[in-house]
């Protein structure tokens, strides 16, 4: 092992110190991140640029089947659902171990979710636990056995078993958490095919190759994940033989790297949408037609076309359009129309107050937000707004948006990639997910009819009855305009000729299981 990590740091060295000498090791797959990771901690983070990782550290009891969202075993073997709905019992996988030689078994099942979820939990201090929102149905987690693992459910909820595939739901050794408390996230134990080695700040995470996974042995050695925000600098270490998977492809570079037979270029449709929240609580956004007159102002196809070069689609509403059962194909996007935003401020007495807008300089499904940033703030000043940009790294703007923009900023760019078409509404636009209650409803929407049907959605287990209580929210979100809805994005990343069986998944995430490079 030390020996891995000596060589390992040594390519990192070269590779930051001398790009156009860069080369990668042999069987140890680099990939280009597209920012530093905030916690190794599955519970603990939300972003996709985290959870690229953490899949392959850790299992759940479910997952996505490859190329779906679709639900299949993993550490589960299988599982049973009572006819009401609300009882969920999984058997485990016997003799599976976590990285750290601790067993897998119901009693450690339990413990995740009741670190989460159960304030008085000795470990619940080693949080905060962002989503555990993804299971606030549950009402209890009891071990049966020793492999049987027994939830119950408050109510029926239906995207449950969704959730428990998503890295929420990720199973963590409890013996990790209890010997590292809150520094676990800097010394993860799971059960994946890669085990964590190193964590260099700002340079690099590490994982190497779990020879007694379950599942069977990755063919890979080691996976470094190097941190490169800038997305030229993670384009000239592509080009230079630094990296052999870069990660959110600026759509200029797509055709530099389509045209040259060294590298593969590849894309995936998925749930994403990229959306400014809008301060609904004070300001000029605390007036709806404010709001709509921002949705007029700015010119989504122009983005699309012009900054993302045909990578996405106009956005019309809240829930991404990949969601095919539960997506309002009625719903038209608010139309490129400046005179008529001219109108609606007028209307609403807009005195040219100056709009505040947190711009990221790179993130998790934020395409090319601060050339996005500059064009939107281009198109409300054209109609009359007086906007002035913040722009901040990723992880310190997450500090400043998910606790609210109250008291800070009257907009901020945002982008979410989901598993169901409850997750974003239901953390982000529903009255009690405001960010003092715990959600990421940054900008304070409030609408009783919009919870009322997020409620009964969640509930119901007819998935017809559910796409009709979805779509009719969609229509009212719209309408009410707490974000400016602007791009449903087409993923990519490019890979070396070398890099075998890699294909990228409809959930965003990076699944390097199977991956292999060839000497």
């Amino acid at each position: 092992m030390k020996r891995l990590l000596a060589a390992l740091a040594a390519s990192a060295v070269l590779a930051v110190a001398a790009p156009s000498l860069a080369q990668t090791p042999p069987n140890v797959l680099v990939v280009g991140q597209i920012a530093e990771p905030k916690s190794l901690d599955p519970h603990a983070v939300t972003a996709v640029n985290d959870f690229r990782i953490l899949m392959n550290v850790y299992d759940g009891l479910v997952r996505y089947k490859d190329g779906t969202l679709e639900v299949e075993p993993s550490l589960a073997e299988s599982w049973t659902i009572s006819d009401d709905g609300t009882v969920y019992t999984f058997k485990l996988r016997d003799g599976i171990m976590f990285h750290d030689g601790s067993p897998l078994n119901a009693e450690a099942v339990k413990f995740n979710f009741d670190r989460m979820l159960d304030e008085s939990h000795p470990y619940h201090d080693t949080g905060p636990f962002p989503l555990s929102f993804f299971f606030s149905a549950v009402d209890g987690v009891t071990a049966v056995d020793d492999l049987t693992v027994e939830f119950k459910l408050k109510e029926p909820y239906a995207p449950f078993l969704s959730n428990l595939a998503y890295p929420t739901g990720l199973i963590v050794s409890p013996q990790g958490v209890m010997d590292n408390g809150a520094d676990f996230g800097r010394q993860p134990s799971g059960t994946g095919a890669y085990k964590f080695a190193e964590w260099e700040a700002n340079a690099k995470v590490v994982v190497v190759r779990n020879d007694d996974y379950w599942g069977g042995a990755p063919s890979l050695e080691a996976i470094i994940y190097r941190p490169i925000t800038d997305a030229n600098t993670r384009i000239a270490e592509m080009l230079s033989g630094g990296l052999d998977i870069m990660v959110e492809v600026p759509p200029d570079s797509l055709q530099q790297f389509r045209a040259d037979d060294q590298f593969v270029v590849h894309e995936q449709a998925g749930p994403h949408v990229w959306f400014l929240i809008l301060n609904a609580k004070e300001g000029p956004f605390a007036s709806k037609e404010i709001r709509q007159a921002a949705n007029y102002a700015i010119n989504k196809t122009a983005l699309v076309d012009n900054i993302l070069q045909g990578t996405a689609e106009v956005a019309a509403g809240p829930t991404p359009p990949a969601f095919a059962w539960a997506y309002n194909q009625s719903l038209e996007p608010y139309p490129y129309d400046p005179e008529k935003a001219k109108a609606l401020l007028q209307d609403a007495g807009y005195d040219g107050e100056e709009v505040t807008f947190y711009v990221t300089e790179g993130g998790s499904g934020m395409l090319d937000p601060v050339a996005m940033g500059t064009a939107i703030q281009a198109d409300l000043e054209a109609v009359g707004m007086d906007v002035a940009i913040e722009t901040y790294e990723w992880n310190t703007f997450l500090g400043k948006v998910n606790p609210g923009l109250e008291g800070k900023a009257d907009m901020a760019e945002m982008a979410w990639m989901t598993n169901d078409p409850d997750t974003l509404p239901f953390l982000a636009l529903r009255t009690e997910a405001w960010p003092d209650k715990g959600g990421f409803n940054s900008g304070y929407y409030s609408n009783p009819k919009v919870d009322e049907l997020l409620e009964a959605a969640r509930k119901s287990t007819d998935q017809a009855e559910r796409a009709k209580l979805y779509q009719e929210m969609q229509t009212i979100v719209r309408d009410d305009a707490p974000w400016v809805f602007v791009a449903n994005w087409k993923q990519n990343a490019v890979t070396r000729d070398a890099v075998e069986d890699f294909k990228l998944q409809p959930s965003f995430f990076l699944m390097l299981q199977e991956v292999a490079k060839p000497q």
